[in-house]
Parts: C-alpha cells; sequence; structure tokens
C-alpha cells in the first residue's frame, strides 16, 4: 500500500499509508474518542474543515451503509486517521468498506500511524492545522502548504454545508421493525427535496398511540440549517413537530412571516463569529419565538446576546463526556463536537448557566433569564453516543406549549 505523510503545523510528521481516494488534503487535526459510530462522525456537517483522528484502535469493522449517514453528500470531514481501516467489514446491513467509502466521496485518509501518540500530541501542545498527503512526501514541502493556510477560524464553514432551500423533513428516528413490515428507499418530500427514509408499521400499539397522540397536536418549528445533523430532525420529528429547514442565510423576518411555535438553531462547524447572519437573525427572534440552540446554535446564541465565545484547547470531540444538568443534579453522558465555548459570565445575568462539563468544568448549556430561549453545548441527538439528553427535545416542546398559555 502506498505510503502518506500527516504533518502537523507544528512541523511534527507521522508516516503512514493512505487509504480511500489519493490526494492531499489541508484541515485543523482534532481526536474523537468514540469506539464507534464512524459513518455518523464522517458524515457530520460540523466536522467541516477538520481532519478526524479515531483514538480507538480499529475503524470499519461493521463497515458502511447508505442508511446511516447524518448529511447528504458524502462524508464532511476533510480527512480521517486511523491506526487501522479494517479492510474486511462484517455486518449485514454494510455496503461498503471504510476505503470505499472514502474513495466514493473523494476524500484521503492516512493509516498505520501512532494514533494514541497522535492524540497526546493534540492534547498537550492543542488542535492545530495539519495535511494528509499520498503523492507529496517531502515533509518540508508539506509543512509550507499547511503553513500558508489562513486557519479555519478565518473562514465561514456553515455556507458551504447549509441547505441551498427551503425543505420539509418527516421521517423520524428509525426503529426496529420486523422483516414483513419494513421498506427501505426514497420519498419525496416538500419543496423538490429528497430524504433517505425508512418507512416502518410498528408492532406495539403503544407505540402507535403514542405516534398519534403527538400527530393530534402537531407543533411547527422552523430550523436554521448551519449544518444540521439528520438524527436532530429526527428526534423532532419523534417530538411532535412540523419540521421545515431553511437555509442559514434566511432574514429573521421571512423566518417569522412562516409563523412557527418555535425555532432550533442547529450545529454546525467552525468559528460562531463568522457567522454574523446567523448572529444578527439570533437576536431578532429571541424575543418573537422560543428558541432552542444546539451546538453552534447555543454559541451564535452566546454571540447574540452580547456575550463572547473562546476556543478550547484541543474540543471536545466524542460520545463519552459527563455533563451535569445544575438544575437536577443529574450527570449525563453526552455525544460533543465542538472546539468553542461560551463565556457565561460574559453575558452579565441576561442567561444563566445550566449545564458543566465534568471533565474541564467548561459551559455547557444556558437559558435566557425572561424568554423562552435556551440552548446546549452538547448534542442531545447522539448519532453516534448515548440517549441521556434525548429529553432536552420533550423540554423545547413543553417550554412551546407553556409560552402559548
Amino acid at each position: 500500500m502506498k505510503e502518506a505523510l500527516l504533518v502537523l503545523r507544528d512541523g511534527t510528521v507521522f508516516e503512514g499509508r493512505f487509504f480511500g481516494a489519493e490526494g492531499e488534503t489541508i484541515g485543523e487535526v482534532v481526536f474523537n474518542t468514540s469506539m464507534t459510530g464512524y459513518q455518523e462522525i464522517l458524515t457530520d456537517p460540523s466536522y467541516k474543515g477538520q481532519i478526524v483522528t479515531m483514538t480507538y484502535s480499529q475503524i470499519g469493522n461493521y463497515g458502511l451503509n447508505e442508511e446511516d449517514i447524518e448529511s447528504e453528500g458524502g462524508i464532511k470531514a476533510e480527512g480521517f486517521v486511523v491506526k487501522e481501516a479494517c479492510s474486511f467489514p462484517s455486518n449485514w446491513r454494510s455496503s461498503l468498506s471504510l476505503d470505499e467509502y472514502m474513495k466514493k466521496s473523494d476524500k484521503t485518509g492516512i493509516q498505520g500511524i501512532d494514533t494514541r501518540a497522535l492524540a497526546r500530541h493534540l492534547r498537550d501542545y492543542g488542535a492545530q492545522m495539519g495535511i494528509i498527503s499520498s503523492i507529496d512526501l517531502n515533509p518540508e514541502s508539506l509543512l509550507k502548504k499547511v503553513q500558508r493556510h489562513p486557519g479555519i477560524s478565518a473562514l465561514d464553514l456553515v455556507k458551504e454545508v447549509t441547505a441551498k432551500e427551503r425543505y420539509k423533513w418527516t421521517e423520524g428516528v428509525w426503529r426496529w421493525a420486523s422483516k414483513e413490515s419494513s421498506e427501505f428507499g426514497l420519498r419525496p418530500m416538500a419543496e423538490g427535496s429528497y430524504r433517505g427514509v425508512r418507512s416502518t408499521t410498528h408492532g406495539s400499539s403503544e407505540l402507535n398511540s403514542a405516534i398519534s397522540n403527538q400527530q393530534s397536536a402537531i407543533k411547527k418549528v422552523v430550523v436554521y440549517d448551519f449544518g444540521v445533523k439528520f438524527n436532530i430532525l429526527r428526534n423532532l420529528a419523534d417530538a411532535g413537530f412540523d419540521i421545515t429547514v431553511v437555509p442559514a442565510m434566511t432574514p429573521a423576518e421571512a423566518l417569522l412571516e412562516m409563523e412557527p411555535d418555535g425555532i432550533v438553531l442547529s450545529n454546525g462547524p467552525g468559528d460562531p463569529e463568522t457567522v454574523t447572519y446567523g448572529i444578527e437573525n439570533a437576536k431578532k427572534i429571541m424575543s418573537k419565538k422560543p428558541v432552542f440552540g444546539i451546538c453552534l446554535g447555543h454559541q451564535i446564541l452566546g454571540l447574540a446576546m452580547g456575550g463572547r465565545t473562546y476556543k478550547l484547547k484541543f474540543g471536545h470531540h466524542g460520545g463519552n463526556h459527563p455533563v451535569k444538568d445544575l438544575a437536577t443534579g443529574r450527570v449525563e453522558i453526552t455525544a460533543q463536537n465542538h472546539n468553542y465555548c461560551v463565556d457565561i459570565n460574559s453575558l452579565l445575568g441576561q442567561a444563566r448557566l445550566t449545564h458543566k462539563n465534568l471533565y474541564d468544568g467548561t459551559e455547557e448549556g444556558m437559558e435566557h433569564a425572561e424568554l423562552p430561549v435556551f440552548s446546549v453545548q452538547h448534542h442531545p441527538e447522539a448519532g453516534p453516543g448515548p440517549n441521556d439528553s434525548l429529553h432536552l427535545f420533550k423540554r423545547f416542546r413543553e417550554m412551546i406549549e407553556r409560552n402559548e398559555g
């Protein structure tokens, strides 16, 4: 297998072998501690601009398929770093190997390096720009290329992953169904968009009753797409929402004309300060409708309130981060993917802290002191990760119902 190099901005060089598409790619190198869920991670728009390093030793064991994606258009991460990319996946749902999936998305990866050493380096010296190449094996040449890159904080990555036009979403969370009652395929949605869906007829009368009750009390929600994951939309559907997704640049006035019951500011990639249009729109909608912010949406809300954000040394990326709900004292294990954090002290009493990360004490959630607005830094939708925080979608619906009263 052909050699490849990973060169970090500080001059550190890792030698390995390329997999996926032959070529060269630049991005901010981060590490993710999840043991599974590599397909969801690769297709998460929040990873746009980043090269993802998996700390688990073997990736690709159960292959990939056309259904477990978190966005359309293939892989969003710029590159992939693993200890070993499994060449012989084994799973009844698998249709592609990791190598084949990377080739299909024209993405370059590197394997055969000491990913534990790389993760320790990033932890000690911080996340930094890096370059993977299988076509230029000169470390000095690659170092010059990566040092010329302005860094992702200089880029508005949201514009590269947001929807091109408004669309409706109806798919709920996928549930197991019998062979006779399930079918896979494409179903047309409103606005001319299509989504891969799984249609199921559930055998549980209790479940069918719950779904029927949700539909009888449907609430309209509009989602600002800063790079939204499909699992956020699925969980909103399960919570009983009629969902419309709009591009990130949609003016607040146009969104409010849609008369939603609530508004969601989604996750997304990059530095929140570059998303100036999102910040300005958030300022206009906060006092008009209940708002729920997730990850980048949380950061945008913090900036819209007049606060500030700061960059973490190596970010939080993985599916095992403990977060404490300060109101209940409950500790939840959460999925996370972010490099920036809201400084709650900069909000001057406009918002209060609701969640705290137990690894490093950083802010994980807030709520407005007066308005029906709350947000979290972690990912309650998981995909991949634990489901401890799924109740936040129900909390959002309950907040909308209280606001109506």
